[in-house]
């Protein structure tokens, strides 16, 4: 049972060395800068995908009803009564 192990063990570390080593050669560059473009188009679609929320959001509380507009949404807002 020991060697099993052990031999799980070594297995691991030579296939994270040569894992490693192939990411690192000139045929798997073009692997490391896919992963990092990709990285980088999902960072600006979580961004944009924020920015629209945040603007449909503003929307819907724009055409709300006056009489549903509550203070805390808009803190600046005032009635002409309050003045």
């Amino acid at each position: 049972m020991a060697d099993s192990d052990q031999q799980d063990a070594m297995l691991k570390t030579a296939a994270g060395v040569a894992g490693g080593a192939i990411l690192f050669s000139p045929v798997g560059m073009p692997i490391v800068h896919g992963i990092a473009g990709i990285a980088v188009a999902s960072l600006g679609l979580i961004a944009a995908g924020s920015a629209i929320g945040a603007i449909t959001d503003n929307i819907g509380n724009a055409f709300a009803p006056k009489d549903q507009h509550h203070e805390d949404d808009y803190p600046d807002f005032m009635d002409d009564d309050d003045e």
